[in-house]
C-alpha cells in the first residue's frame, strides 16, 4: 500500500486508544513483555516520546531546529525517571502528551508538512513521517504492554507497512514467510512463531532495524 498522511493519522488514533485502554485496566507495577522495563517504563517512554515528536512538530511548524531528545543517555535517564512516577499519574500524563502532539499535528499546513526535521538517529526526513512515527510507537508498545493485546490485533494495513518499512531500513530478509501478523512480531525483533525461510527452515532472528 501507499502510506497516506491521513492513514498515518488514523493510526496513530487506533494506536493510542489501544494503550490508553492497556494502562487503564493494568497493573502498571508489573513487567511487561520488554526486558528490564515495567509497564511503568513503556508509559513513561510513550508520554516521553510525543514530547520528543512534538519537538519535531515545533521545528516544522516554525523552522527552529529543535532535536527529539539532547542525547541517548538523556531519553534514557527520562524514561527511568518517568517509571517511578505514580500510576495514575504516569496514566494522566499519557494522555494529555498524546492529545498535545495530536493537536500540534493538526495545525501543520501542508507546507509546514514537507520540512526537513531529523530523526533520533539524526536521519533527515519529512515532517510526514512524524505521524508515521508515533505510529508505531503506540501501535507496537500497546503489545509490549503484554495485557493481551498481539500483533494479531493490529490493523492489516498497518502491519504491511511496518514489514515494509523495516525491510526498506535495515537489512531483513525480505524472503521469509509466514503469517503476516507473526512476521511483524519478527522483524520488530518481539517474539513469534512460524517465520520461515524459503526452504522451510525456521527464520534466523533479524539484525536491529531501530
Amino acid at each position: 500500500m501507499t502510506r497516506t498522511l491521513a492513514t498515518s493519522h488514523g493510526w496513530v488514533a487506533q494506536g493510542t486508544a489501544l494503550c490508553a485502554g492497556a494502562l487503564a485496566d493494568a497493573d502498571l507495577e508489573a513487567p511487561s513483555s520488554l526486558p528490564g522495563w515495567t509497564r511503568k517504563h513503556v508509559a513513561a517512554h510513550l508520554s516521553n516520546n510525543a514530547e520528543a515528536l512534538g519537538n519535531l512538530v515545533h521545528w516544522a511548524r516554525t523552522g527552529e531546529e529543535r532535536r527529539m531528545y539532547t542525547s541517548p543517555e538523556q531519553r534514557n535517564s527520562d524514561i527511568e525517571a518517568g517509571s517511578q512516577r505514580p500510576a495514575d499519574e504516569l496514566l494522566q500524563r499519557f494522555q494529555v502528551t498524546a492529545q498535545t502532539l495530536a493537536e500540534a499535528m493538526s495545525e501543520l499546513t501542508e507546507e509546514q508538512w514537507q520540512a526537513q526535521v531529523r530523526s533520533a538517529q539524526g536521519r533527515p526526513i519529512p515532517a510526514t513521517e512524524v505521524a508515521w512515527m508515533r505510529s508505531m510507537e503506540v501501535m507496537i508498545h500497546a503489545v509490549d504492554l503484554d495485557t493481551g493485546i498481539t500483533f494479531a490485533d493490529l490493523p492489516a494495513d498497518f502491519l504491511e507497512e511496518l514489514c515494509a518499512d523495516i525491510r526498506a531500513k535495515s537489512e531483513a530478509d525480505p524472503q521469509v514467510h509466514g503469517p503476516l501478523h507473526q512476521r511483524a512480531a519478527y522483524l520488530t525483533g518481539r517474539p513469534y512463531e512460524d517465520v520461515l525461510r524459503p526452504d522451510g527452515q525456521p527464520a534466523p532472528p533479524p539484525p536491529p532495524w531501530l
